[in-house]
């Protein structure tokens, strides 16, 4: 899953857009992680409260669900920084995940 994922499930950007943040711009990696001159990351959504790049979830109704579980979002979040983050953003997302789900051979 940690290795794979970028190439199943590439990042699919766009325009500017108002959204709600993913990867590195969502917890628990912008805890680590400030945003430098560059749009940040977002997953496009009318109630959103940030506005950045649009990021394509990996489904369309992952804005709605990660909305209802703060967990679920993070798990979220970190994948989208698999997907599409820079080496450091994906060094950081693969450990945080290996921690959240409980397994170092993802």
């Amino acid at each position: 899953m940690l290795h794979g994922l970028r190439y199943a499930f590439p990042a699919v950007r766009g325009s500017m857009t108002p959204g709600m943040p993913t990867a590195h711009a969502a917890l628990p990696l912008s805890e680590l992680i400030h945003a430098d001159l560059d749009p940040i990351p977002v997953w496009p959504d009318a109630m959103g409260e940030a506005r950045g790049e649009a990021f394509e979830p990996l489904y369309p109704s992952a804005p709605v669900a990660a909305r209802a579980d703060p967990h679920l979002c993070a798990c979220l979040a970190l994948i989208d920084a698999l997907r599409g983050g820079r080496a450091r953003e994906q060094t950081l997302a693969k450990e945080h995940l290996t921690r959240l789900l409980g397994s170092s051979n993802l």
